[in-house]
């Protein structure tokens, strides 16, 4: 079966869903929503995710779309790290750090093994 739609990739889908627990995160936080340059950053990177994705999946190339993956992986790591300031600086419970992180991981692993797929892919061409 021949994905052709972004909305098809689970690594998309997951990715979507992260932006959501993230909006839905900085909604229920006063202090979190009040520091507009955080909770800013914070939504910024999990949207990044979603959106390289879906960017890299619509170029014509692999090459692209590998290059809009490393990108989205990278975005999701930054919401990770940005799940531990979030902590330190008291806007979330250690129980919402780790949901965060956990989605964010799984996204991660996600897109490493759409990643993998094209690398192997494109060498046995």
């Amino acid at each position: 079966m021949k994905i052709e739609r972004f909305e098809e990739l689970e690594c998309w889908q997951q990715a979507r869903a992260l932006v959501k627990m993230v909006y839905q995160v900085i909604h229920e936080s006063s202090t979190l929503s009040a520091d507009y340059r955080f909770a800013g950053q914070l939504s910024s990177a999990a949207v990044s995710v979603m959106s390289n994705v879906a960017e890299g999946f619509s170029k014509e190339t692999d090459k692209e779309f590998l290059r809009g993956l490393w990108i989205a992986k990278g975005s999701a790591a930054e919401v990770q790290s940005l799940s531990y300031a979030a902590i330190d600086l008291e806007y979330i419970s250690d129980i919402t750090q780790q949901t965060i992180y956990k989605q964010a991981e799984n996204v991660c692993k996600l897109i490493s093994g759409m990643i993998r797929y094209l690398q192997k892919s494109n060498t046995s061409k």
